[in-house]
């Protein structure tokens, strides 16, 4: 039988949650009941007391939990949550799921956070621009910008989730050709055109809902017998 205290276990040890001492995330809603069906998502909205009950869920996981009014849950609906170790570790930071699925290998840790990787770099098999941006198009279900600047063949790509004066010159300084983050910082422009590294900006929602995937897929993995629902919209992207 799997309990709310056994996921959030489980759950605490992937995220690494001793690291992120302001936001560790963990069990925001106890319940003693037997977990054979949880739901996915980012945050509370309208019709999710509806979905909740037309999914049967026993447990619910929120990226944001904040807004959500536990009243319109059933008592025993148990509720776990994780911010920032999520972004950090399922969406574009040191994400080796991630990694997996853009084809990159040897990894590198681009930029730190008290202490904490918050990007990588890796090695791919030579394409050109376009042909790498179709690829990310197929991972995300989109993207929102790029720019090739001088990026002739893409070789090696930094994944980083967050983009910086500092963050792209160490990238383009451990050899990255390509600099895929969520959004677009005008802060990083200058950076961008003196080292020429070619941008791809996916979209901060789209980084979002490829976590939720990541981790329907982690916990399906951990958890032969569990079903794991995602909300409407996201399994179609």
């Amino acid at each position: 039988m799997l309990s709310l205290d056994k996921l959030a276990e489980f759950l605490n040890q992937y995220f690494a949650i001793h690291r992120f001492n302001d936001d560790p995330g963990g069990v925001y809603r106890p319940s003693n009941r037997a977990i054979q069906r949880i739901g996915l998502a980012l945050e509370p909205w309208q019709q999710l007391p509806q979905w909740a009950e037309q999914a049967q869920l026993d447990a619910l996981f929120l990226h944001r939990p904040w807004k959500l009014k536990l009243e319109q849950l059933k008592s025993d609906v148990g509720v776990v949550s994780y911010h920032l170790a999520f972004d950090e570790r399922l969406t574009l930071g040191f994400n080796p799921r991630l990694a997996d699925a853009l084809g990159m290998s040897a990894l590198l840790v681009i930029g730190e956070k008290e202490g904490r990787p918050i990007g990588m770099s890796g090695e791919m098999s030579p394409q050109c621009f376009t042909r790498y941006c179709r690829d990310i198009g197929e991972v995300f279900g989109g993207q929102d910008q790029t720019e090739p600047g001088e990026c002739k063949q893409v070789s090696r790509v930094a994944v980083v989730g967050a983009m910086t004066d500092a963050l792209v010159r160490e990238a383009a300084s451990r050899g990255a050709d390509v600099y895929v983050t969520g959004q677009w910082r005008q802060s990083a422009k200058k950076a961008v055109q003196e080292t020429g590294i070619g941008v791809v900006t996916v979209g901060h929602r789209r980084c979002e809902e490829w976590g939720l995937r990541a981790l329907a897929g982690l916990l399906q993995e951990r958890w032969l017998g569990l079903r794991v629902v995602l909300p409407p919209g996201v399994e179609e992207c």
